[in-house]
């Protein structure tokens, strides 16, 4: 197998969607939410990656930032939380992601190899560029895909098809990774080699495909191209 282009999921794979959370209960006041943090943190990712499957499948394409307003908002009542300054100071962080330490310097890996290296993301383009600066991986990405310009969130193949659109790449050429199962299982039927980031331990998705490889980081992924 020769890759030649490697395409990274962002939230969840390249930037701790937990950060916002964290942050936020580190700072004075927020003692509320210093004891829910985590959950909190939970609910909002899940209604988050919910609300983007679900409007797929009724063709009720919104962005991404609203989905994660939305699923913010769900979290937020859930745990007891009524708080409007607190939701915008929460918004306000998820624009300011940390990335996972080993990331920059597996990119940067990746680069010295001669590799593409892009983002695949449901994440709006402006969201994206934001994070990406925020980290300073603007030299260690040739690219930010957004399913903006196709309208509909992933798994769709329609996502997918943009790699091969902007690149120019066979299928079997490309590494795709991503955090989330159900994605590596889309981009594995699609006909990427795939990595699942398996940060939490979870166990695999009963789907219709399963990830090529497992990592619990991606301090490893090189290896593996």
């Amino acid at each position: 197998m020769t890759i030649t282009t490697c395409i990274f999921d962002a939230y969840g794979t390249l930037f701790d969607v937990n950060s916002s959370a964290r942050r936020a209960a580190t700072e004075p006041g927020q003692e509320r939410l210093a004891a829910v943090w985590p959950q909190l943190a939970k609910d909002w990712r899940q209604k988050q990656l919910e609300y983007s499957w679900l409007r797929a499948v009724a063709d009720r394409h919104c962005d991404f930032w609203q989905v994660t307003q939305d699923g913010l908002d769900w979290a937020m009542e859930a745990a007891n939380l009524d708080d409007p300054a607190l939701r915008e100071r929460l918004l306000a962080l998820y624009w300011k992601l940390e990335a996972y330490p080993e990331v920059p310097a597996m990119l940067r890996t990746l680069k010295d190899r001669g590799l593409t290296t892009a983002i695949l993301s449901n994440g709006t383009p402006d969201m994206l560029r934001a994070a990406i600066t925020r980290a300073g991986l603007n030299d260690l990405l040739d690219d930010a895909l957004s399913v903006e310009d196709v309208s509909v969130f992933k798994p769709h193949e329609k996502v997918y098809d943009m790699v091969g659109n902007r690149f120019g790449c066979r299928r079997d050429q490309v590494m795709f990774v991503s955090s989330n199962g159900w994605d590596a299982a889309g981009a594995a039927d699609y006909g990427f080699h795939t990595v699942w980031a398996n940060r939490l331990g979870a166990p695999i998705d009963r789907l219709y495909a399963r990830p090529e490889h497992v990592l619990t980081d991606l301090s490893t992924l090189p290896d593996f191209v």
